[in-house]
């Protein structure tokens, strides 16, 4: 017997009366399933590190001005390569999707697009996004071509560490020195700074998303923070929360921020403080709703980030 998703075409983890699933062409919607145009959240947190780091240079150096059509090339390039990413991820992990509720009725374990299908797809969608970059200078360029080896590699780490929540860390928010140097033309402390606090902020808020994974991902051998940390997850998402804040703060006083700053990172850091506080490991719907509020932390640095200019 099918099940509703089987029937339907939607998938198990994607919010149910989605536009992909309401408005989207019969024939797209299985490719934008793959590449989760149904589920805008983690493509905001990809998008987020792109604006953190464009706020940041021109905090550096206010007369640079905010550059607008950057951060809509960040917008429409996050958009392809968050989906490029994903393709690749379903591609290499289909015989685990096949084996986990909540993944078992995305687009290739089910059979609504083939492997061949999902690999013509993405060669498109990392066109397109070659298109994005190439509108930048060449140190951007490089960047950006660099970072498809983390994209490559994040995959299969689930496979050896337990840290693979690190790999995505690396890939997801290799943005924020994109986005610096597209407006500098080179690197310097604060994108770092950035960079690693924001690799944290992923850590974190990709342990609380693992969580609603722990059971399957044991019968499987998949490995996560998440299944690593056990019972300490709250503590050790805490800590990482913490050493986040700690090196954004760093990063945007580096780049010469000064009180209302400071004062407008209370914002992320409550957010940051009420999901710790609620957050029950058990509990798979309470997870899932503290890992969307990330989207509303990177909203409220990148706006830390332009308040620092008063």
């Amino acid at each position: 017997m099918q099940t509703p998703e089987k029937a339907t075409g939607t998938v198990a983890d994607a919010e149910r009366g989605n536009w992909v699933d309401r408005y989207a062409p019969d024939w797209l919607k299985p490719y934008a399933r793959l590449a989760r145009w149904d589920r805008p959240i983690p493509l905001l947190l990809l998008f987020w590190p792109c604006a953190f780091g464009l706020a940041l240079a021109t905090l550096d150096e206010p007369s640079r001005g905010f550059d607008v059509m950057a951060l809509v090339l960040f917008l429409i390039g996050s958009v392809v390569m968050r989906g490029a990413g994903c393709t690749f991820n379903d591609i290499v992990d289909t015989d685990i999707d096949m084996k986990v509720a909540r993944t078992r009725s995305r687009p290739i374990p089910s059979g609504q697009v083939s492997k061949r299908q999902a690999a013509l797809f993405l060669i498109a969608q990392c066109l397109a996004g070659l298109a994005v970059l190439l509108q930048f200078n060449g140190t951007t360029v490089l960047l950006g071509v660099s970072s498809l080896v983390l994209v490559a590699i994040y995959p299969f780490m689930k496979r050896v560490t337990w840290w693979p929540q690190f790999f995505l860390g690396l890939a997801f928010n290799w943005g924020a020195l994109i986005g610096w140097t597209a407006a500098t033309g080179s690197l310097a402390l604060p994108p770092l700074l950035l960079y690693a606090g924001s690799i944290l902020w992923t850590i974190g808020y990709d342990t609380i998303y693992a969580l609603q994974d722990m059971e399957d991902d044991a019968l499987i051998g998949v490995r996560s923070t998440a299944r690593l940390f056990g019972r300490r997850a709250r503590l050790f998402i805490a800590l990482f929360y913490a050493g986040t804040a700690v090196l954004w703060v760093a990063a945007g006083l580096a780049a010469g921020a000064r009180w209302p700053f400071l004062a407008a990172m209370l914002v992320p850091i409550g957010i940051f403080a009420w999901q710790i506080r609620t957050l029950d490991p058990r509990d798979p719907g309470n997870a899932l709703v503290r890992f969307r509020a990330n989207h509303w932390v990177g909203l409220s640095l990148a706006l830390a980030i332009l308040v620092g200019l008063m």
